[in-house]
């Protein structure tokens, strides 16, 4: 019986005893048991056969090596960062009834992650040179809160806003104040709430003011700037129903700050923001908040697939049959081929040992992974296409 307490979210034993799973693989287990069968393949995780120009960004690869930690089997993964557009980003090998009921928790710890860190991505590479944080963790069940947030840092976000989640993935997690805190003090007296933020919080938070809880954006600024000495940023979070011409808003806000002898306040923005505005805004904000593009990111459709029994290659109708592997060229193509011979000559091969009979043999750093989803955006035209 699972038992996860007062909230309808499964603990870590569960899945790491096999119960998050479809209980179609418990019937498999049952049968193969019953009929002793217990064949040794190689399964294979694919979103999409051939490759398709369509890349994605790598992400949960850490929680696949910690699901198959101290069982019997060999794991092999792209990097996390790795952007794939075809052919296999991970691959199990072992007898089936050691990890068949682990198919379900694998696919989802790399579906949903993935997901999010590709639009991470191309948020990220909507507004290259700007600040860009991720404010979705309020969108999604609390329980996942950490896998939205590391991977929206493997999508090369600049910071997180959910406390739990960075204590659990070794981030702090930055933000300032909310539209309550000022309704908390009551129209006209916006001063006393920056005030009271400014004298409260920590010297190492940075100084933003929320500015269009009552009334004109402009107005709130100037009356921020006055308030707090040393505003770093103002923050704009119109509702999109009340925004009118967004880009305007902020020109004018600019304007009448840089008129005033304030040109060092930073603008930044939130509220609804996906790559296109982004994209309109990035010459006239200095930063943004992505909530929902980033954490309601649709998952990607891995399905894990056996193209391997005792040395043989099959697979079911539709997939491709026999161990793979796929390979990076200088031109950022993206290549399959059967592992046992030769890929492309200019080729160089992204699968590599993550577990080794149940030993984890990989480290994992967010930072790197950032580094290398960026530079392979570069290399493939992620962000362009």
């Amino acid at each position: 019986m699972t038992d996860s307490g007062p909230f309808d979210f499964l603990g870590s034993e569960a899945i790491q005893d096999g119960r998050a799973s479809d209980a179609y693989f418990d019937r498999t287990v049952e049968a193969l048991e019953h009929a002793g069968k217990n064949p040794h393949v190689v399964a294979e995780v694919t979103a999409d056969q051939f490759p398709t120009g369509e890349f994605e960004v790598l992400a949960g690869v850490k929680d696949l090596a910690h699901l198959f930690e101290d069982l019997p089997v060999d794991v092999d993964a792209l990097p996390e960062g790795q952007l794939f557009d075809g052919g296999p980003v991970a691959r199990v090998e072992g007898e089936y009834l050691d990890f068949c009921r682990f198919e379900t928790a694998l696919l989802g710890f790399l579906s949903h992650a993935s997901g999010v860190a590709t639009n991470a991505l191309r948020a990220r590479l909507a507004a290259p040179d700007s600040t860009v944080l991720s404010f979705g963790s309020r969108h999604v069940h609390p329980a996942i809160a950490p896998v939205v947030e590391r991977s929206a840092l493997i999508g090369d976000l600049d910071g997180i806003s959910n406390v739990a989640a960075g204590e659990m993935i070794g981030r702090e997690a930055g933000g300032t104040m909310p539209h309550a805190l000022l309704l908390c003090f009551g129209r006209g007296e916006q001063e006393a709430a920056w005030r009271a933020f400014d004298e409260a919080v920590a010297e190492d938070v940075p100084r933003v003011a929320l500015c269009d809880t009552f009334s004109d954006e402009v107005d709130e600024t100037l009356r921020a700037v006055e308030t707090i000495e040393g505003l770093d940023s103002v923050r704009l979070d119109t509702t999109s129903s009340r925004r009118g011409d967004f880009r305007h808003i902020v020109r004018e806000v600019t304007w009448e700050l840089d008129a005033r002898g304030h040109d060092d306040v930073g603008v930044f923005v939130s509220g609804g923001l996906g790559p296109a505005e982004l994209l309109h805004l990035r010459d006239v904000v200095d930063g943004f908040g992505v909530g929902g593009y980033v954490s309601n990111a649709d998952p990607i459709d891995f399905a894990l697939d056996i193209v391997e029994i005792d040395g043989e290659a099959t697979s079911k109708r539709g997939k491709l049959a026999g161990v793979k592997d796929v390979y990076r060229t200088p031109d950022g193509g993206h290549h399959v081929a059967l592992a046992d011979q030769p890929g492309p000559v200019d080729g160089d091969s992204l699968m590599e040992p993550l577990v080794r009979d149940g030993e984890i043999v990989r480290a994992f750093d967010v930072d790197e992974a950032a580094r290398r989803a960026r530079q392979d955006a570069d290399a493939v035209g992620f962000g362009t296409e």
